[in-house]
Protein backbone atom coordinates (compact mmCIF):
# COMPACT_ATOMS: atom_id res chain seq x y z
CA UNK A 1 0.00 0.00 0.00
CA UNK A 2 1.00 3.56 -0.90
CA UNK A 3 1.56 6.39 1.50
CA UNK A 4 -1.14 8.31 -0.13
CA UNK A 5 -3.28 5.13 -0.13
CA UNK A 6 -2.57 4.59 3.96
CA UNK A 7 -2.90 8.24 4.26
CA UNK A 8 -6.59 8.09 2.64
CA UNK A 9 -7.53 5.02 4.49
CA UNK A 10 -6.77 6.74 7.90
CA UNK A 11 -8.92 9.53 6.73
CA UNK A 12 -12.12 7.88 5.98
CA UNK A 13 -11.41 5.30 9.07
CA UNK A 14 -11.17 8.63 11.62
CA UNK A 15 -14.34 10.29 9.70
CA UNK A 16 -15.91 7.10 10.81
CA UNK A 17 -14.84 7.31 14.75
CA UNK A 18 -15.78 10.91 14.33
CA UNK A 19 -19.25 9.72 13.61
CA UNK A 20 -19.27 7.07 16.25
CA UNK A 21 -18.42 9.75 18.74
CA UNK A 22 -21.59 12.04 17.66
CA UNK A 23 -24.25 9.19 17.08
CA UNK A 24 -23.10 8.66 20.81
CA UNK A 25 -23.88 11.86 22.40
CA UNK A 26 -26.72 12.28 19.82
CA UNK A 27 -28.61 9.48 21.48
CA UNK A 28 -27.24 10.64 24.79
CA UNK A 29 -28.79 14.10 23.93
CA UNK A 30 -31.74 12.89 23.06
CA UNK A 31 -32.26 10.24 25.84
CA UNK A 32 -31.71 12.88 28.65
CA UNK A 33 -35.75 13.17 29.25
CA UNK A 34 -35.36 9.75 29.47
CA UNK A 35 -32.77 9.10 32.15
CA UNK A 36 -34.82 11.86 33.93
CA UNK A 37 -38.29 9.85 33.51
CA UNK A 38 -36.41 6.28 34.39
CA UNK A 39 -34.68 7.99 37.89
CA UNK A 40 -36.99 10.51 38.85
CA UNK A 41 -34.21 12.95 38.40
CA UNK A 42 -35.17 16.95 38.89
CA UNK A 43 -32.59 19.36 36.89
CA UNK A 44 -30.45 19.33 39.66
CA UNK A 45 -30.05 15.56 39.79
CA UNK A 46 -29.54 15.84 36.08
CA UNK A 47 -26.85 18.38 36.78
CA UNK A 48 -25.50 15.92 38.47
CA UNK A 49 -25.38 13.06 36.58
CA UNK A 50 -24.11 15.08 33.88
CA UNK A 51 -21.33 16.75 35.98
CA UNK A 52 -20.39 12.73 36.72
CA UNK A 53 -19.91 12.05 33.19
CA UNK A 54 -17.69 15.79 32.63
CA UNK A 55 -15.28 14.39 36.24
CA UNK A 56 -14.65 11.46 34.07
CA UNK A 57 -14.01 13.67 31.27
CA UNK A 58 -11.79 15.44 33.15
CA UNK A 59 -9.74 12.47 34.63
CA UNK A 60 -8.71 11.21 31.50
CA UNK A 61 -7.19 14.19 30.71
CA UNK A 62 -3.85 13.89 32.72
CA UNK A 63 -3.25 10.39 31.35
CA UNK A 64 -4.16 10.75 27.18
CA UNK A 65 -0.99 11.95 26.51
CA UNK A 66 0.69 9.22 28.17
CA UNK A 67 -1.75 6.30 27.12
CA UNK A 68 -1.61 7.64 23.51
CA UNK A 69 1.80 8.15 23.46
CA UNK A 70 2.64 4.49 24.67
CA UNK A 71 -0.27 2.55 22.92
CA UNK A 72 -0.98 4.97 19.40
CA UNK A 73 -4.60 6.40 18.66
CA UNK A 74 -5.66 3.16 17.15
CA UNK A 75 -5.55 0.93 20.12
CA UNK A 76 -6.71 3.77 22.34
CA UNK A 77 -9.50 4.44 20.33
CA UNK A 78 -11.09 1.29 20.18
CA UNK A 79 -10.30 0.61 24.39
CA UNK A 80 -11.82 3.99 24.75
CA UNK A 81 -15.17 3.50 22.77
CA UNK A 82 -15.73 -0.07 24.13
CA UNK A 83 -15.55 1.34 27.39
CA UNK A 84 -18.57 4.25 27.01
CA UNK A 85 -20.48 1.88 24.54
CA UNK A 86 -21.05 -0.89 27.58
CA UNK A 87 -21.57 1.75 29.97
CA UNK A 88 -24.19 3.94 27.59
CA UNK A 89 -25.63 0.44 27.12
CA UNK A 90 -26.39 0.03 31.05
CA UNK A 91 -27.34 3.70 31.72
CA UNK A 92 -30.81 2.76 31.76
CA UNK A 93 -31.21 -0.65 33.24
CA UNK A 94 -29.91 0.19 36.68
CA UNK A 95 -31.41 -1.02 39.45
CA UNK A 96 -30.71 1.88 41.52
CA UNK A 97 -30.58 5.77 40.75
CA UNK A 98 -26.95 5.66 42.98
CA UNK A 99 -25.47 3.76 39.92
CA UNK A 100 -26.05 6.31 37.06
CA UNK A 101 -23.20 8.40 38.88
CA UNK A 102 -20.54 5.47 38.30
CA UNK A 103 -21.45 4.35 35.30
CA UNK A 104 -21.98 8.60 33.61
CA UNK A 105 -18.21 9.02 35.34
CA UNK A 106 -17.60 5.88 32.73
CA UNK A 107 -18.80 7.17 29.82
CA UNK A 108 -17.70 10.46 30.18
CA UNK A 109 -13.70 8.78 30.72
CA UNK A 110 -14.07 6.81 27.46
CA UNK A 111 -15.64 9.75 25.50
CA UNK A 112 -12.92 11.68 26.77
CA UNK A 113 -9.82 9.50 25.75
CA UNK A 114 -11.50 8.77 22.95
CA UNK A 115 -11.89 12.53 21.88
CA UNK A 116 -8.26 13.02 22.23
CA UNK A 117 -7.39 10.09 20.63
CA UNK A 118 -9.12 10.83 17.44
CA UNK A 119 -8.30 14.83 17.69
CA UNK A 120 -4.49 13.49 17.72
CA UNK A 121 -5.00 11.31 15.05
CA UNK A 122 -6.95 13.98 12.77
CA UNK A 123 -4.37 16.42 13.55
CA UNK A 124 -1.10 14.36 12.52
CA UNK A 125 -3.08 13.61 9.10
CA UNK A 126 -3.34 17.11 8.66
CA UNK A 127 0.14 17.77 8.71
CA UNK A 128 0.74 14.64 7.09
CA UNK A 129 -1.25 15.17 3.91
CA UNK A 130 -0.74 18.78 3.67
CA UNK A 131 -4.04 20.22 3.82
CA UNK A 132 -6.97 20.96 5.96
CA UNK A 133 -9.54 17.89 7.30
CA UNK A 134 -10.23 18.72 10.74
CA UNK A 135 -13.24 20.77 10.18
CA UNK A 136 -14.00 18.01 7.58
CA UNK A 137 -13.66 15.42 10.72
CA UNK A 138 -15.57 17.29 13.31
CA UNK A 139 -18.14 17.44 10.75
CA UNK A 140 -18.95 14.02 11.17
CA UNK A 141 -18.91 14.02 15.00
CA UNK A 142 -22.06 16.50 14.39
CA UNK A 143 -23.52 13.57 10.64
CA UNK A 144 -23.54 10.96 14.12
CA UNK A 145 -25.41 13.79 16.26
CA UNK A 146 -27.71 13.92 13.97
CA UNK A 147 -27.79 10.35 13.45
CA UNK A 148 -27.97 9.19 16.61
CA UNK A 149 -30.97 11.64 17.92
CA UNK A 150 -32.82 11.04 14.86
CA UNK A 151 -32.43 7.34 15.50
CA UNK A 152 -33.80 8.00 18.63
CA UNK A 153 -37.03 9.77 17.41
CA UNK A 154 -38.24 7.23 15.01
CA UNK A 155 -37.36 4.61 17.37
CA UNK A 156 -39.82 6.67 20.05
CA UNK A 157 -41.91 7.06 17.07
CA UNK A 158 -42.00 3.12 16.93
CA UNK A 159 -42.60 2.89 20.68
CA UNK A 160 -39.17 1.17 21.37
CA UNK A 161 -38.32 1.25 25.22
CA UNK A 162 -35.43 3.40 25.50
CA UNK A 163 -32.94 1.17 27.50
CA UNK A 164 -33.62 -1.10 24.55
CA UNK A 165 -32.95 2.06 22.07
CA UNK A 166 -29.59 2.46 24.03
CA UNK A 167 -28.50 -1.13 23.97
CA UNK A 168 -29.01 -1.62 20.83
CA UNK A 169 -27.35 1.49 19.07
CA UNK A 170 -24.13 1.28 21.22
CA UNK A 171 -23.86 -2.66 19.97
CA UNK A 172 -23.60 -0.85 16.44
CA UNK A 173 -21.33 1.84 17.65
CA UNK A 174 -19.14 -0.89 19.13
CA UNK A 175 -18.83 -3.24 16.05
CA UNK A 176 -18.37 0.24 13.56
CA UNK A 177 -15.57 1.53 15.51
CA UNK A 178 -13.71 -1.54 16.13
CA UNK A 179 -13.78 -2.19 12.47
CA UNK A 180 -12.54 1.29 11.61
CA UNK A 181 -9.78 1.53 14.32
CA UNK A 182 -8.01 -1.82 12.15
CA UNK A 183 -7.59 1.54 9.13
CA UNK A 184 -6.19 4.03 11.44
CA UNK A 185 -2.66 4.80 11.26
CA UNK A 186 -0.49 2.42 13.20
CA UNK A 187 1.58 4.44 15.43
CA UNK A 188 1.78 8.31 15.13
CA UNK A 189 5.58 9.56 14.54
CA UNK A 190 7.96 9.64 17.75
CA UNK A 191 7.14 13.26 19.39
CA UNK A 192 10.18 15.76 19.19
CA UNK A 193 12.73 14.46 21.81
CA UNK A 194 11.90 16.97 24.74
CA UNK A 195 8.36 16.74 23.95
CA UNK A 196 6.20 16.78 27.16
CA UNK A 197 3.21 14.06 26.72
CA UNK A 198 1.37 15.77 29.55
CA UNK A 199 1.73 19.76 29.97
CA UNK A 200 -0.15 21.78 32.61
CA UNK A 201 -2.13 24.68 30.79
CA UNK A 202 -0.45 28.46 31.02
CA UNK A 203 0.61 30.72 28.39
CA UNK A 204 -1.05 30.08 25.49
CA UNK A 205 -2.29 26.75 25.87
CA UNK A 206 -4.01 28.60 28.68
CA UNK A 207 -5.63 31.13 26.80
CA UNK A 208 -6.92 28.92 23.86
CA UNK A 209 -8.06 26.30 27.38
CA UNK A 210 -10.53 29.39 27.78
CA UNK A 211 -11.96 29.86 24.46
CA UNK A 212 -12.09 26.40 24.09
CA UNK A 213 -14.12 25.79 27.79
CA UNK A 214 -16.65 28.78 26.53
CA UNK A 215 -17.38 26.90 23.36
CA UNK A 216 -17.36 23.42 24.96
CA UNK A 217 -20.23 25.56 27.27
CA UNK A 218 -22.07 26.38 24.57
CA UNK A 219 -21.96 22.78 22.55
CA UNK A 220 -22.66 21.54 26.43
CA UNK A 221 -26.02 23.73 26.36
CA UNK A 222 -27.33 22.00 23.00
CA UNK A 223 -25.93 18.67 23.74
CA UNK A 224 -27.62 18.24 26.89
CA UNK A 225 -30.88 20.85 27.20
CA UNK A 226 -32.07 21.15 23.70
CA UNK A 227 -34.33 18.44 23.54
CA UNK A 228 -35.54 19.12 27.60
CA UNK A 229 -36.42 22.35 26.51
CA UNK A 230 -38.32 21.99 23.54
CA UNK A 231 -39.98 19.51 25.44
CA UNK A 232 -40.65 21.13 28.76
CA UNK A 233 -40.70 24.88 27.89
CA UNK A 234 -42.82 24.44 24.92
CA UNK A 235 -44.77 21.21 25.30
CA UNK A 236 -43.68 19.38 22.45
CA UNK A 237 -44.22 15.49 22.15
CA UNK A 238 -40.99 13.28 22.54
CA UNK A 239 -40.48 12.57 19.04
CA UNK A 240 -40.82 16.18 18.03
CA UNK A 241 -38.32 17.53 20.96
CA UNK A 242 -35.63 14.97 19.45
CA UNK A 243 -35.72 16.94 16.26
CA UNK A 244 -34.27 19.95 18.14
CA UNK A 245 -31.05 17.88 18.71
CA UNK A 246 -31.36 16.82 15.21
CA UNK A 247 -31.76 20.40 13.69
CA UNK A 248 -28.82 21.53 15.56
CA UNK A 249 -26.73 18.90 14.74
CA UNK A 250 -27.43 18.68 10.95
CA UNK A 251 -26.98 22.80 10.58
CA UNK A 252 -23.56 22.29 12.47
CA UNK A 253 -22.40 19.41 10.34
CA UNK A 254 -23.19 20.94 6.96
CA UNK A 255 -21.39 23.96 8.38
CA UNK A 256 -17.99 21.93 9.79
CA UNK A 257 -18.33 20.22 6.12
CA UNK A 258 -17.11 23.53 4.58
CA UNK A 259 -15.36 24.87 7.31
CA UNK A 260 -12.14 23.60 6.14
CA UNK A 261 -12.63 25.23 2.60
CA UNK A 262 -13.62 28.34 4.67
CA UNK A 263 -10.05 27.89 6.72
CA UNK A 264 -8.55 28.53 3.37
CA UNK A 265 -9.91 31.47 2.63
CA UNK A 266 -11.23 33.75 5.67
CA UNK A 267 -8.88 34.64 8.71
CA UNK A 268 -9.83 32.03 11.66
CA UNK A 269 -10.14 34.83 14.20
CA UNK A 270 -13.14 36.17 11.62
CA UNK A 271 -15.27 32.66 11.69
CA UNK A 272 -14.62 32.37 15.46
CA UNK A 273 -15.67 36.18 15.75
CA UNK A 274 -18.43 35.92 12.90
CA UNK A 275 -20.02 32.42 14.06
CA UNK A 276 -20.30 33.08 17.55
CA UNK A 277 -22.22 36.33 16.88
CA UNK A 278 -24.75 34.49 15.16
CA UNK A 279 -24.80 31.62 17.81
CA UNK A 280 -25.77 34.24 20.14
CA UNK A 281 -28.39 36.31 18.25
CA UNK A 282 -30.20 33.34 17.13
CA UNK A 283 -30.47 31.65 20.62
CA UNK A 284 -32.03 35.31 21.73
CA UNK A 285 -34.57 35.03 19.18
CA UNK A 286 -35.21 31.27 20.07
CA UNK A 287 -35.68 32.64 23.60
CA UNK A 288 -37.89 35.82 23.00
CA UNK A 289 -40.25 33.96 20.58
CA UNK A 290 -41.07 31.33 22.33
CA UNK A 291 -42.21 28.75 19.56
CA UNK A 292 -41.57 25.24 18.60
CA UNK A 293 -40.52 25.98 14.71
CA UNK A 294 -38.47 28.93 15.74
CA UNK A 295 -36.29 26.89 18.47
CA UNK A 296 -35.61 24.28 15.22
CA UNK A 297 -35.02 26.83 13.04
CA UNK A 298 -32.99 29.09 15.30
CA UNK A 299 -30.85 26.13 16.85
CA UNK A 300 -29.80 25.39 13.43
CA UNK A 301 -28.35 28.62 13.12
CA UNK A 302 -26.50 28.46 16.65
CA UNK A 303 -25.45 25.33 14.89
CA UNK A 304 -23.60 26.59 12.36
CA UNK A 305 -22.27 29.43 14.51
CA UNK A 306 -20.70 27.44 16.93
CA UNK A 307 -19.15 24.83 14.21
CA UNK A 308 -15.88 25.71 13.32
CA UNK A 309 -15.31 26.75 17.06
CA UNK A 310 -13.91 23.63 18.39
CA UNK A 311 -11.82 22.66 15.22
CA UNK A 312 -9.78 25.71 14.99
CA UNK A 313 -9.07 26.08 18.40
CA UNK A 314 -7.98 22.33 18.77
CA UNK A 315 -5.76 22.58 15.56
CA UNK A 316 -4.34 25.82 17.32
CA UNK A 317 -3.59 23.92 20.63
CA UNK A 318 -1.27 21.54 18.80
CA UNK A 319 0.74 24.57 16.82
CA UNK A 320 2.68 25.09 20.45
CA UNK A 321 5.96 23.93 20.79
CA UNK A 322 7.72 22.24 23.31
CA UNK A 323 4.58 19.64 23.90
CA UNK A 324 3.64 16.75 21.96
CA UNK A 325 0.22 16.69 19.72
CA UNK A 326 -2.00 14.67 22.22
CA UNK A 327 -0.45 16.48 25.27
CA UNK A 328 -1.41 20.10 23.69
CA UNK A 329 -5.00 19.02 22.51
CA UNK A 330 -5.35 17.15 26.61
CA UNK A 331 -3.91 20.28 28.27
CA UNK A 332 -6.17 22.89 26.15
CA UNK A 333 -8.96 20.47 27.08
CA UNK A 334 -8.42 20.12 30.51
CA UNK A 335 -9.72 23.89 30.40
CA UNK A 336 -11.99 23.23 27.56
CA UNK A 337 -13.91 20.22 29.53
CA UNK A 338 -14.32 22.42 32.75
CA UNK A 339 -16.57 23.97 30.47
CA UNK A 340 -18.59 20.78 30.37
CA UNK A 341 -17.72 20.55 33.84
CA UNK A 342 -19.54 23.63 35.46
CA UNK A 343 -22.05 24.17 32.28
CA UNK A 344 -24.41 21.25 33.74
CA UNK A 345 -24.66 22.41 37.16
CA UNK A 346 -25.15 26.01 36.25
CA UNK A 347 -27.45 25.78 33.94
CA UNK A 348 -29.54 23.29 36.62
CA UNK A 349 -29.17 25.75 39.01
CA UNK A 350 -30.51 28.80 37.21
CA UNK A 351 -33.25 26.61 35.87
CA UNK A 352 -34.22 24.96 39.80
CA UNK A 353 -33.97 28.79 40.64
CA UNK A 354 -36.03 30.44 37.33
CA UNK A 355 -36.71 28.60 34.56
CA UNK A 356 -34.45 26.58 31.67
CA UNK A 357 -35.08 29.26 29.41
CA UNK A 358 -33.30 31.61 31.61
CA UNK A 359 -30.56 29.14 31.73
CA UNK A 360 -29.91 28.87 28.24
CA UNK A 361 -29.16 32.15 28.61
CA UNK A 362 -25.36 31.36 29.28
CA UNK A 363 -25.08 29.79 26.28
CA UNK A 364 -25.39 33.53 24.97
CA UNK A 365 -22.71 34.10 27.70
CA UNK A 366 -20.38 31.92 26.10
CA UNK A 367 -20.62 33.35 22.69
CA UNK A 368 -19.82 36.87 23.92
CA UNK A 369 -16.61 35.93 25.49
CA UNK A 370 -15.69 33.86 22.51
CA UNK A 371 -16.50 36.96 20.58
CA UNK A 372 -14.11 39.13 22.75
CA UNK A 373 -11.17 36.51 22.44
CA UNK A 374 -11.61 35.65 18.80
CA UNK A 375 -9.18 38.59 17.85
CA UNK A 376 -6.38 37.42 20.76
CA UNK A 377 -6.41 33.55 18.86
CA UNK A 378 -2.32 33.08 17.41
CA UNK A 379 -3.12 30.68 15.32
CA UNK A 380 -0.92 29.66 12.06
CA UNK A 381 -2.25 29.89 8.88
CA UNK A 382 -4.40 26.86 7.02
CA UNK A 383 -2.82 24.08 5.95
CA UNK A 384 -2.39 24.50 1.74
CA UNK A 385 -5.39 23.22 -0.07
CA UNK A 386 -4.32 19.87 -1.89
CA UNK A 387 -6.13 18.71 -4.82
CA UNK A 388 -6.05 15.02 -3.69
Amino acid sequence: MTFHESLARARWATRAQFMHLGIIAGLFGAHVPSLAARYGLDEQRIAMALLASTAGSVSMLLLAGRIIGRTGAQRTTMLAGWIFCLAMALLLRLPSVWLVYPVMFAIGAGESLYDIAINAEGSMLEVMGGRAVLSGFHAMFSVGAMLGAGAAAVMFKMAVAPAVQLLVVAAVVAVGLTFASRRMLPMHPPAEAGDAHFAWPRGLLLMIGLLILSGMLAEGVMYNWSVLYVKQELGALPERAALAYVSFSGATALMRFAGDWIRARVAERTIVMVGAMVASVAMALVLLVRHEMAALIGFAFVGMGLATVVPILYNASTKVPGVSRAAAIASASSIGYVGFMIGPPLVGAIAHASSLSWALCTLIGASLVLMAGASRIPLAHPAPVSSR
